[in-house]
């Protein structure tokens, strides 16, 4: 079997990148919780994603279960950075917070945003400053459908360059 050329690898990259919302949404957590990708930005910056009030995400009281709540915006900072910063660093999920700021029902809605700044200033705290590592902190609020925030959520990220004796 031949190795691949870079034609054909960034033709199989573009055909994932076509397919990964569909896979997204029927990754089990998303599809068991109800949560829906809505919008993925071709350059990895912007994703939306909504939530609808169905029985089985419901808590006790009647409205969205926290659970859930904290699933829909558990991923996406750590992959939209992932994806933007390439394969020459490596990121994690370092810790999380969930703030309630009222019940949550009807169809809830989360919007991530990461700007070319924000992505260029990691790069180079980590490429200029000689740092082995650094943590950011990403905010999203949840929104219900008159646009009323109904919880915050905020991530710590560590990210850090692979290293070079190791690739």
């Amino acid at each position: 079997m031949r190795p691949r050329t870079g034609r054909q690898e960034r033709s199989v990259k573009a055909a994932l990148k076509r397919h990964i919302r569909m896979f997204m949404n029927i990754w089990p957590p998303f599809l068991g919780a109800g949560i829906r990708v809505r919008r993925l930005g071709s350059d990895w910056t912007e994703i939306d994603v909504e939530m609808k009030l169905h029985w089985w995400n419901r808590n006790y009281v009647g409205t969205h279960y926290g659970g859930s709540l904290y699933s829909m915006a558990d991923p996406f900072f750590m992959v939209m950075l992932i994806q933007n910063l390439g394969k020459d660093y490596i990121v994690w999920d370092k810790s999380a917070s969930i703030r309630f700021k009222k019940p949550g029902r009807g169809t809830v809605s989360a919007s991530f945003r990461l700007s070319q700044e924000q992505i260029r200033e990691i790069r180079q705290a980590l490429n200029t400053h000689e740092n082995e590592k650094i943590e950011r902190t990403f905010t999203v609020e949840v929104k219900d459908e008159s646009g009323s925030v109904i919880a915050e959520v905020e991530k710590l990220l560590h990210v850090r360059r692979k290293d070079q004796t190791s690739s």
